[in-house]
């Protein structure tokens, strides 16, 4: 399927043994008071492991397994409430299970998950991202999607317990190209004259700029960089991942931004969330 303002579609099937690998890694050295330590605001690291578990689960039920079953909406409610119930009831469901057995069933399923991410046809419609504002999406994005959670819930443990972010650049790379695809939703209530480009540029071995563009009637990341950005947003790669996935607030990474052109452009683009949130 064409989706032609998100850019050019992303391949992170590659990838998934490895991050699979060291999600692991990184469980199994955890001490036994590390699993207590709070992730993420009102989760353990147990919590988020656990979490880590139900969404491989639903992920080779839905995909691979063409499973329908499972818990569905309740009537009125929104996306984002659905998806913070079932999954805060699946954390709940899991209390009686023990670390050690946690992690050897994500071992076991979270290998079959890289296995089948590594053979699915990209162009093929798929789960919808919200934060792209596209639904059904293209599977180059929901797999890609896929990826950030699973790197930035690693990210999240590792956080927890006293290690800085993994600065291996190759998957942070297309952890931030992945977010970045939200930046044409995070503009589209932004008015702005047809041409104008709102530009958001990332340090380092693993950063990139990614350049959004004004249309008639949508941004779109589709367009190559014409001269001078109407507006330009510089971040290290620690700000840019921490922002998009709300570890930090828009004012915090504008407060270490180099900002140029029109401001009110580039304070709109550092609203960016490439998270269900």
């Amino acid at each position: 399927m064409t989706v032609s303002w998100l850019g050019p579609p992303i391949d992170a099937r590659p990838l998934f043994a490895a991050e699979h690998a060291a999600m692991m890694a990184t469980l199994r050295a955890l001490r036994p008071a590390d699993w207590d330590r709070e992730a993420v605001p009102g989760w353990s690291v147990r919590d988020l492991a656990a979490h880590v578990l139900g969404d491989a689960y639903g992920r080779l039920a839905r995909d691979r397994d063409a499973h329908r079953g499972g818990p569905a909406p309740s009537g009125g409610e929104t996306l984002e409430a659905f998806i913070h119930r079932i999954n805060q009831e699946w954390v709940d469901a899991f209390a009686r299970v023990s670390p050690a057995a946690l992690v050897d069933t994500l071992d076991l399923v979270g290998g079959q998950l890289a296995r089948f991410f590594a053979g699915v046809d990209l162009d093929r419609p798929s789960m919808g991202v919200s934060w792209a504002g596209v639904d059904p999406a293209p599977m180059w994005l929901d797999c890609a999607r896929d990826l950030t959670e699973y790197w930035t819930h690693r990210q999240q443990v590792r956080h927890a317990v006293g290690q800085r972010t993994d600065p291996e650049p190759g998957v942070l790379a297309v952890v931030l190209d992945t977010f970045m695809r939200a930046l044409p939703h995070t503009l589209r209530e932004v008015t702005a004259p047809a041409g104008a480009q709102v530009q958001v540029g990332v340090d380092g071995p693993a950063g990139g700029t990614w350049t959004a563009t004004a249309g008639t009637d949508r941004w779109s990341l589709a367009e190559p960089p014409a001269g001078e950005p109407t507006a330009r947003v510089e971040l290290d790669p620690e700000t840019a991942w921490l922002l998009c996935t709300r570890g930090i607030a828009p004012a915090t990474a504008l407060a270490r931004a180099r900002i140029s052109g029109e401001r009110r452009l580039a304070e709109a683009a550092c609203q960016i969330v490439s998270i269900i949130y």
